[in-house]
């Protein structure tokens, strides 16, 4: 098998993917912690302000330059939601040992530097450079302050928001701007090592390295460190207990060319392993040229510029997306309403069912093309604590039959309907 877990201590594990496909080793550490309004902020705001300097090297600069001296690796951070989770990212990439024409053990310094930027920061009087937070505070309030211009995605954001309004799936990733500007380098600090110790904390390499690499990590000062820890984390998959509500209704209106129509339902009462007839509902619906939405609304219909449907395994729900002409708001939602009747009535094909089995089973064959997918599929399984392997994933998908797909489709309830529209 190509990928193996071992636990370093309690709450912290290291995963490693191995591949010859690539001529480079990614590294990965992702600190997980519950989606909460009171951190959603700070976490946004730790990645920018770490990659700034550690106490070793203390400026950018000084970090880019250990980069170049690794021929030329590459570091990047970032956030992300996954289910009632916030995962603060990290990443390098650099050649494997094999293509360096030294001696040198490339893998251990790529993990020396990732550990001492995220676990040996620099820190002043008790705290993080201010100079260094005011300058990520304004990067950070241009990002969140820009999520408008997205009107396709701010449109199935605020949909999200609506659906999940007073619980932690609403939360915008990178924060808000009024709990920004209470933050400063003291009280970021603080906050920083209440995260290192109570986090779960997952430490991933795909490529093409030595066996040895668990004891060079155990044996690494900044990992000596770290305390073991019963880590604070939201089990994704875990069923929601999802009421059945009356259809919420929100519309919004700004300067736009285009409507953006969001739908959001719910998937009741799923279990995990019935979770794969989804995807292959999601793909008849909307999730391909062929689907119902695609072929109903846009091309026989001619109401949307876009349509199509996705689906959030881990929140299960079912997002329908479309951007329409303001006029065609109505009769957009009477044909969608239309197509999830033709699902519940069982009006698709066999063959319906084979091309989605085949378009999930080439995207999942294609993951290990990729070392980020790669490694976002292992930590998706990680943080639902039900492993299954890729080919295991694809068996699954190719037992899914109509009945399953069938009983399904009779779990499905529209939650919210979200229209942006024009101001005019």
């Amino acid at each position: 098998m190509n990928y193996i877990k071992q636990e370093i201590k309690k709450g912290i594990n290291f995963h490693k993917v191995n591949t010859n496909r690539f001529k480079t080793n990614l590294f990965a550490i992702f600190l997980t912690t519950p989606l909460k309004k009171e951190s959603v902020t700070e976490n946004a705001l730790l990645p920018l302000v770490l990659k700034r300097g550690s106490a070793i090297m203390q400026t950018q600069e000084l970090i880019c330059k250990k980069l170049e001296d690794m021929y030329g690796a590459s570091f990047d951070c970032g956030i992300d939601k996954s289910g009632n989770n916030h995962v603060i990212k990290f990443y390098l990439e650099t050649l494997n040992n094999n293509m360096i024409p030294t001696n040198e053990n490339i893998v251990e310094e790529a993990f020396k530097l990732l550990f001492d930027i995220i676990f040996n920061p620099l820190i002043i009087n008790e705290g993080f450079k201010e100079q260094y937070i005011d300058g990520e505070k304004n990067k950070l309030k241009q990002i969140i302050n820009s999520k408008i211009d997205n009107k396709a995605k701010y449109a199935m954001d605020r949909c999200i928001e609506e659906m999940y309004k007073g619980k932690p799936y609403e939360l915008c990733k990178y924060g808000y701007i009024e709990d920004l500007n209470k933050i400063n380098g003291d009280s970021l600090y603080e906050y920083y090592k209440q995260l290192i110790n109570e986090c779960k904390i997952d430490i991933f390499i795909s490529g093409d390295a030595e066996d040895n690499i668990i004891d060079i990590i155990k044996n690494n000062e900044q990992i000596k460190n770290l305390n073991e820890r019963d880590a604070k984390y939201t089990i994704n998959g875990d069923n929601e207990e999802k009421d059945e509500v009356e259809i919420k209704l929100v519309e919004e209106a700004m300067d736009v060319m285009q409507g953006k129509l969001v739908l959001g339902l719910d998937v009741v009462d799923v279990e995990e392993n019935e979770k794969y007839a989804v995807s292959v509902y999601n793909i008849i619906l909307g999730g391909s040229a062929n689907s119902k939405l695609f072929q109903n609304v846009r091309e026989k219909a001619s109401l949307a510029y876009t349509a199509g449907s996705s689906y959030l395994r881990q929140k299960n729900n079912i997002i329908i997306k479309c951007g329409i002409e303001i006029e065609n708001y109505e009769k957009a939602i009477e044909i969608i309403k239309e197509q999830l009747k033709e699902m519940e009535d069982g009006k698709f094909t066999d063959e319906d069912i084979e091309n989605a089995k085949n378009i999930i089973i080439s995207t999942v064959d294609g993951i290990p093309d990729s070392q980020d997918s790669e490694i976002s599929y292992y930590l998706g399984q990680e943080l639902t604590r039900q492993f299954v392997s890729l080919h295991e994933y694809i068996e699954k998908i190719k037992n899914v039959k109509k009945e399953d797909v069938e009983l399904i489709s009779k779990k499905i309830k529209i939650n919210t309907i979200y229209f942006l529209k024009n101001d005019k």
